[in-house]
């Protein structure tokens, strides 16, 4: 009676489309619940549906072939795509600050790991496939590994008789040694180099390497007779004020409070609202007069403060000085948020759609400007699947491009890794193409990222498990955990060793570097956790797209060259 529940969860050597989508589904949710779990301060997260998959495989599972290539390629682009959406923004203005600096360092130790693996592959004889399956899970990065077997893939096609290892396999021996040897150098390097966390975070707040970039507003009471009787135009002229907003004003014996214009003139005892980063508002308020403690223009009764999203095409891709809010409705705009960051709001500066505007006016502008603006928060968790795959299309056929590189077998393509991130890249970074738009809730951000990331995972461990254990024996799986120390270890301790003594960085900063460099979330999550800080974050998240980039550039050229 049963007899087609069983064979629904039964192993089977030719299965149906349901019989995959079961073991897929099956893989994925015991794999997220595995991940859960905690080992003092370590879990898995998404990678223990990898070996969930490998341990399925290893007793008889299976998908159907075709489903599976679908499920993992699809899955790739799903979770680089993701990521070039989240970090896009930040990512560009990252190299105004320390991100040169930072992904030099990260480049530099990425192919010192290409040059490690080159070696092993040179001296020990194991096929270039699995060195780079080595180097993938020895340095926790799947997009490296997904090119990897496109690649193989493509050479395939052209080399229907030559045969490859699956490169998967290695990948999954030592993808567990890569997580463990960054979390075990972390607290290694912190005991050697005898790190005061205290000391650390004083001296990276005291040197505004985070706070800088924040923009703050403060009350300032005008006490400088050179100023008096003059327009906010001339005194921004004459003292050569930059990146400032002066958002409120309110005459001395008076309690009305309002928005000034550029031609406002200012008179003595004035208390001005100056909105800025900490050094410009703090240069410009020893210039005109002193800080006040006036709480009379922070009153909502005259004019008010309020968040509005863009949600209509009239203001989408237009400049704050193309819209004139000011003038138009006696609106003045002081801040853009955008993704993760917060933006002084310049006349040149080009609004996206799903920026949110921190405005300030009376109620009854606010009110009219909505209508143009659109303000409809409904609107922007709404998916947008024109935007959403619209951006996939161009990121698969830029990852299509063949280039064509003298003496190499077939011509190198940026592949479904590649081509998705760098799309979503510039795509988050300009806001969109089109009538593609970049903006993505963060919730439906994470959730593409993850169910991304759990298919390709799935697929490969599903794939890979067949002959895991086989090869685990026939290669020596030991042996090629011994090797891959030397992939992990080598370019951790070059890039702790010239970061804190070459190039003097913080020691938060680099263990957000060695996370980043090595793409690896469960060792983000680590050093967050035992550093009690989220300061790691900010250098993972500035290193992470431009180290994927050239893992999947290494990765493909190893095998491209080499095989």
């Amino acid at each position: 009676m049963f007899n087609w529940f069983s064979t629904l969860f039964s192993p089977s050597g030719t299965p149906d489309i349901t019989q995959s989508l079961i073991v897929l589904l099956l893989t994925i949710s015991v794999g997220f619940f595995m991940g859960r779990l905690r080992l003092g301060n370590i879990s898995l997260g998404v990678s223990a549906v990898l070996f969930v998959g490998i341990v399925l495989g290893h007793f008889g599972y299976k998908m159907n072939a075709d489903l599976l290539v679908f499920v993992r390629d699809f899955g790739l682009i799903l979770f680089v795509y993701g990521i070039g959406i989240q970090v896009g923004p930040s990512f560009f203005s990252s190299f105004k600050k320390e991100g040169l600096r930072f992904n030099a360092l990260a480049i530099s130790t990425v192919l010192l790991g290409g040059l490690v693996t080159y070696f092993l592959f040179a001296f020990t004889h194991i096929s270039i496939e699995n060195a780079v399956g080595l180097m993938s899970g020895s340095v926790t990065n799947t997009p490296g590994l997904g090119a990897a077997k496109s690649t193989l893939q493509e050479i395939q096609n052209q080399l229907p008789n030559k045969v490859f290892d699956d490169p998967a396999i290695a990948y999954a021996i030592t993808y567990p040694l890569g997580v463990l040897g960054i979390i075990l150098s972390i607290i290694i390097s912190k005991s050697l180099l005898k790190i005061n966390l205290e000391t650390e975070k004083n001296r990276l707040f005291s040197q505004h390497e985070i706070d800088d970039n924040t923009i703050i507003h403060a009350k300032c009471r005008v006490t400088n007779p050179d100023i008096v009787g003059k327009s906010i135009y001339q005194i921004f002229k004459e003292l050569e004020v930059h990146d400032i907003i002066i958002s409120r004003l309110k005459n001395s014996g008076s309690a009305v409070v309002y928005s000034p214009s550029l031609d406002r003139k200012i008179m003595k005892k004035d208390v001005l609202m100056v909105v800025g980063l900490p050094k410009n508002v703090a240069d410009f308020i020893n210039k005109i007069g002193k800080e006040s403690t006036d709480l009379f223009i922070e009153s909502e009764q005259d004019i008010v403060t309020k968040n509005i999203f863009i949600t209509k095409a009239s203001a989408t891709h237009k400049t704050l000085a193309e819209l004139d809010l000011y003038n138009k409705f006696d609106l003045k705009v002081t801040r853009v948020f955008r993704s993760s960051m917060e933006l002084l709001a310049h006349p040149s500066l080009r609004l996206n759609y799903g920026d949110k505007l921190r405005i300030v006016g009376n109620k009854e502008a606010i009110a009219e400007i909505e209508k143009i603006i659109g303000n409809s928060e409904k609107k922007l968790l709404e998916p947008d699947f024109l935007s959403l795959f619209g951006g996939l299309i161009i990121g698969i056929i830029i990852g299509s491009i063949p280039i064509f590189i003298p003496t190499l077998p077939v011509p190198i393509k940026l592949g479904f890794a590649a081509g998705p991130l760098l799309t979503a890249l510039f795509i988050s970074r300009y806001g969109g193409i089109g009538v593609i738009h970049s903006y993505i809730n963060n919730g439906a951000v994470y959730f593409m990222k993850d169910m991304g990331i759990c298919m390709f995972f799935a697929a490969v461990g599903i794939h890979a498990g067949e002959k895991f254990y086989a090869n685990f024996v026939h290669f020596n799986g030991w042996l090629w955990m011994y090797y891959g120390c030397f992939i992990t270890l080598i370019p951790l301790l070059f890039m702790i060793i010239v970061g804190r003594f070459a190039m003097k960085l913080n020691f938060y900063q680099l263990v957000g570097l060695m996370s980043g460099t090595y793409t690896d979330p469960a060792a983000l999550a680590f050093s967050t956790k035992y550093l009690d800080s989220d300061i790691p974050t900010q250098s993972y998240a500035t290193v992470y797209p431009l180290v994927t980039i050239f893992r999947i550039f290494v990765a493909q050229l190893l095998i491209l060259m080499l095989v």
